[in-house]
């Protein structure tokens, strides 16, 4: 036992795995592609007074303009230089935007890409988001600089030089991704480089990072910058907080790398999460929602405070990363908005939620040939995220962050914060309910029939408004209304052909 406080002690001085949200919010959205003018915005008008806690931003640092094919997503993957200019806006108005989102209480987690440079095979010039020179077939980053010297060319033991077996952990580690030439993270000087481009957004204001694939870098090598970052920014954080980290570290119990080997370092991206949850609320392999009555750890899913979860991200709901086919989008609108209330009801892990944009799917032989294609555009300038009159986002940005389903479960979450998972109910098949504390309820109905039933919701006698199919509005509310008996209990309806077949209330919806 003293030696579990040790670490606890060792864990919170080091505190990477907090991430520094202001009190009462608890969840992260992506904002994938977003302008920073748009982001700052929407930090105003919409995330500081809906609760949530931050946002993570598309990387900001200058990347490879692609145009076969043109201006793909997967361009903001491949570095040029730590300049802060790319498609989502200038340094100035990054420096705004972080700034603003702070002074409302949203904080800035950047998507941090140090694992490489731009891929091997794109042609050398100045086809760079700010104009800076590099060829990366002779490793000539100049505007960093780096050099030949700087990169794993003659540490990976592949005869192509790429990764060629993930059984292989060196491989995977020391090897190309992809054909993006890999950095030598194990010298100071590369180690220097980075650890100045970190510190930089750490001192304009940004509360932590996601590493951008971690499986591909050593742990020690990630502990080695990490140990040489400033504490944040004490115009908006506490004196001595250190930058929340989450690692992209795709574990899906099939390869040696393994997430816990970096939980030193920070959190980790559960993966298996959202893949396991699509493929229970599909009804897939036999999957019922009652086996999710110890959801978490008893799946065999890392510790709760180490997991960063999420339904879906930037990579997965189009087919790239891990999960497959069980992953489900906002494509998939009915059973997505279940899954994302389950995982905000739930108390596993630190949430994410994504908000994306459409693009023109075109599946051939069951891959969709259009998984690169970038955000909405007019000739490579991303097209601005307008708000139509029902709060909705026009302009091919989804914002499923918007959605009310969603929002309102972001709220739910914040309201049950710390209160135990308790009150569970199932019907042996696909109708779950549960608890939190004294603080909320929620029902499912995944069968193929209707449910009605009575249960126990812990909660204090009163009238509830349901915030899935409506909201609570000046003490009334624009959807159903729920009644709860002096003895915690309450009746449930849900018909099996519900646009959205579940029902949550809380404490703040009680009219």
């Amino acid at each position: 036992m003293k030696f579990f406080l040790l670490l606890l002690a060792a864990g919170f001085c080091r505190a990477q795995y907090s991430p520094h949200t202001v009190s009462g919010r608890t969840s992260i959205v992506h904002l994938f592609e977003w302008r920073w003018v748009d982001i700052a915005l929407e930090c105003e008008r919409y995330l500081a007074p809906k609760g949530f806690g931050g946002v993570q931003v598309s990387p900001p640092n200058e990347n490879a303009i692609i145009n076969s094919p043109y201006r793909p997503w997967w361009e903001r993957y491949q570095p040029v230089s730590y300049k802060l200019c790319t498609r989502s806006g200038s340094e100035d108005e990054f420096r705004d935007m972080v700034t603003r989102c702070n002074n409302v209480g949203v904080r800035i987690y950047v998507d941090a890409v140090i694992n490489h440079m731009s891929g091997s095979g794109v042609s050398a010039g100045k086809s760079s988001t700010c104009g800076s020179y590099f060829n990366p077939g002779n490793r000539d980053f100049p505007a960093v600089p780096y050099s030949g010297w700087d990169f794993n060319d003659g540490k990976c033991q592949t005869g192509s030089g790429e990764i060629e077996n993930y059984q292989d952990a060196n491989q995977v580690r020391d090897c190309r991704l992809v054909g993006l030439v890999d950095l030598a993270l194990g010298k100071d000087y590369v180690r220097s480089k980075i650890v100045e481009y970190l510190n930089k957004l750490i001192d304009i204001g940004v509360a932590g990072f996601r590493l951008d694939a971690s499986k591909h870098m050593w742990p020690r090598d990630i502990k080695a910058i990490l140990d040489q970052l400033n504490n944040l920014n004490t115009r908006w954080f506490s004196s001595g907080s250190r930058a929340f980290i989450f690692q992209e570290v795709i574990d899906m119990g099939t390869e040696p790398i393994k997430g816990s080997e970096y939980f030193g370092n920070g959190r980790v991206t559960e993966f298996k999460y959202g893949a396991k949850l699509g493929t229970v609320l599909r009804k897939w392999n036999g999957e019922k929602l009652r086996y999710l009555v110890n959801w978490g750890e008893g799946w065999g899913f890392m510790p709760s405070d180490r997991a960063l979860v999420f339904v879906d991200n930037h990579d997965n709901q189009r087919g790239h990363g891990a999960g497959g086919a069980s992953i489900l989008t906002f494509w998939d609108s009915r059973l997505y908005k279940m899954g994302v209330g389950l995982m905000l009801a739930h108390p596993y892990g630190f949430t994410r939620v994504m908000s994306s944009y459409r693009w023109d799917r075109n599946f051939q032989n069951g891959k969709d040939v259009n998984d690169w294609i970038g955000p909405p555009n007019d000739g490579g300038v991303i097209k601005r995220v307008t708000i139509n009159p029902d709060t909705t986002c026009g302009n091919g940005w989804v914002c499923e962050h918007r959605w009310r389903q969603i929002r309102n479960m972001v709220a739910f979450r914040n309201v049950v914060d710390g209160k135990a998972f308790t009150n569970w109910w199932d019907n042996g098949s696909n109708q779950v309910a549960f608890g939190r504390g004294n603080k909320g309820f929620i029902v499912f109905n995944n069968d193929d029939w209707s449910l009605s039933v009575t249960l126990q919701t812990g909660l204090p006698a009163g009238t509830y408004c349901d915030v899935i199919s409506g909201d609570k509005i000046d003490g009334n509310c624009t959807g159903i209304k729920i009644y709860v008996s002096s003895d915690g209990k309450a009746n449930f309806s849900i018909s099996n052909s519900a646009e959205d077949p579940f029902i949550a209330i809380h404490a703040e919806s009680k009219l």
